[in-house]
């Protein structure tokens, strides 16, 4: 039964809201996001392959898995996840985000069903998945224990889930948003909270109460030179993490 209690941060979904318009423009609001699309893309595929002892050789071999992406915002992870195959559905409690995310899937004849709605709203339902994707979502909710544990009752025994956010340090502060956000303007200024960042430790213990085992920890950093995003062991402010359910 739903006991009421949200996840949701209302002012969070009001700021991505006012951007909706901008999710698949490379060199808007979210061009860092298009940036960053490379990196992430690339630990979701190595790792749902093994994980799920995949031919990766082959041009959908995702095909058969169900994937839920929570906070999708405009579909830049839903699409390629739907192009490999997978079975996807995008929830966002932002209509607007849905709308601009569906519009774009039409355009690209994607298969791709969008809800607006919450984690909560959907594991009322009682659906489960393969996979689920919580990318760059965790700093901006308003609960993070209950939106761990509620993304956890979304993983099918044997499913696996994915974690992209930002940890609390002042190294952190420093480059996500003085540097990211007043400096260089990557982000509209006020995106991140300080504050509201999760450490790795806090992250496994969250997702540990939700039933799930961490199974790997990266770090991601940005090459000025290249101006490409990279894995790195140091996971002081961007990380990724994959957990697993088990069966």
């Amino acid at each position: 039964m739903n006991t009421g209690a949200t996840t949701v941060d209302a002012s969070e979904v009001e700021k991505f809201s006012a951007m909706a318009a901008e999710w698949w423009n490379p060199k808007g609001k979210f061009g860092v996001l298009h940036k960053f699309n490379p990196v992430r893309l690339d630990y979701l595929r190595g790792h749902i392959v093994r994980h799920f002892r995949l031919n990766d050789n082959e041009r959908t071999p995702f095909e058969g898995l169900s994937l839920l992406d929570i906070g999708c915002g405009g579909g830049l992870l839903c699409e390629p996840m739907a192009r490999l195959g997978a079975q996807v559905t995008g929830i966002d409690p932002a209509e607007k985000n849905i709308k601009t995310a569906s519009v774009h899937a039409d355009e690209q004849a994607l298969d791709i069903q969008y809800r607006a709605m919450t984690a909560e709203d959907l594991a009322e339902e009682g659906h489960q998945f393969d996979i689920v994707l919580n990318m760059e979502v965790v700093e901006h909710v308003a609960d993070v224990d209950l939106f761990m544990s509620t993304s956890a009752s979304l993983v099918k025994p044997g499913g696996i889930m994915f974690v992209a956010t930002l940890n609390r340090t002042l190294k952190a502060w420093g480059l996500a948003i003085i540097g990211a956000e007043y400096v260089l303007g990557w982000l509209p200024k006020g995106t991140h909270q300080w504050e509201k960042f999760v450490t790795p430790q806090e992250l496994t213990s969250a997702l540990s109460t939700g039933g799930m085992k961490v199974r790997d920890t990266a770090g991601v950093f940005y090459n000025p030179v290249t101006a490409t995003w990279n894995k790195s062991k140091d996971t002081d402010v961007n990380y990724m993490v994959m957990a697993e359910k088990p069966g």
